[in-house]
């Protein structure tokens, strides 16, 4: 699931027996902030997905170096579920407002009180709905790039994907029908109504972010990290114990140690068995997973191999 992970990326140090070198960071950073200049060029009304997720975060940091404290040239936007952890969404509003970004945020409740988006019962989960208010979203700001900070290494579909995406009329993305990427040319051509999604972060994998969290300090939600959560096995996955997702009958709450590897919609995302308490600890616990982490966390990905994918046609992220 991690590149780079060879014997001769360990790098003796004076006060430890080896370390794990992140020399790759420097190409992967100028790599994302050449990118994300790309598109303050190329578009007329971009935005980036801000989620306050650690992929966002990290995007958002490149964002910085490339155009400075408080100076990014496009609004940030969150498409929100109304399920979202509060530690997260908590943290988002914060960090928006230290970087004095404009941050725009449009809600699923929204599309459900409009009639756009109809649950086929109470408890279905609203994440994948997140596609009608994004394209709601995008008709009402006239977006013609959305930057996103997506990774091949999530997820089969995320890894079809180019860094430059093109978007139909009607959000919807062909991976049959991509254009080539060929020296970091970008091909931005796109019609009136159409988009792009654009994803800086494609070639980094989860261990080139948590490295770079280690070596920037980028700041998280507190539950990226180690924390006692109630929680249920289910499907080889600990669900957390909430008000959206409670025990069923004859399931065993038990409080464990836990972190999460990605963060998203509660009814949708689970944590691992982690005393990881800081980035340094999960660099060396990304280390030795062998599944991804939205194998690793996603209840919504396990219904078929095809559901991302499908999502992705109907304009998810």
């Amino acid at each position: 699931m991690n590149a780079r992970t060879e014997a001769d990326l360990l790098l003796p140090d004076m006060h430890s027996p080896a370390r794990l070198s992140n020399t790759q960071l420097d190409a992967l950073e100028e790599e994302t902030i050449f990118i994300l200049r790309e598109v303050a060029g190329a578009f007329e009304r971009p935005t980036l997905l801000f989620s306050g997720g650690k992929d966002s975060l990290v995007l958002l940091k490149c964002a910085e170096k490339a155009f400075g404290s408080g100076r990014i040239p496009y609004p940030l936007l969150m498409i929100d579920t109304g399920h979202n952890f509060p530690e997260v969404t908590a943290f988002r509003d914060h960090r928006a407002n230290e970087l004095g970004a404009e941050l725009i945020v449009r809600s699923v409740e929204d599309s459900m009180a409009r009639g756009t988006v109809r649950l086929a019962h109470a408890g279905e989960s609203r994440n994948a709905h997140q596609s009608v208010t994004l394209l709601e979203a995008i008709e009402e700001f006239r977006f013609d790039a959305l930057i996103g900070g997506a990774r091949r290494d999530e997820e089969k579909a995320r890894a079809k994907e180019r860094i430059f995406s093109h978007r139909d009329s009607f959000g919807q993305w062909q991976p049959k029908d991509q254009r080539p990427e060929l020296w970091t040319l970008f091909n931005t051509r796109h019609a009136p109504g159409e988009h792009f999604r654009v994803f800086p972060i494609s070639n980094w994998t989860e261990l080139d972010v948590w490295q770079y969290i280690e070596r920037e300090n980028v700041e998280l939600p507190s539950i990226y990290y180690t924390h006692k959560r109630e929680v249920v096995e289910r499907r080889g996955l600990l669900v957390p114990v909430t008000e959206l997702t409670p025990p069923r009958a004859g399931e065993h709450v038990e409080v464990r140690d836990v972190r999460f590897r990605t963060v998203g919609d509660i009814t949708t995302t689970c944590p691992v068995a982690s005393l990881a308490a800081d980035a340094g600890d999960v660099v060396i616990e990304t280390l030795t997973v062998n599944v991804s982490e939205r194998g690793a966390t996603r209840m919504d990905d396990m219904t078929s191999e095809a559901s991302m994918e499908k999502r992705k046609k109907d304009g998810y992220f």
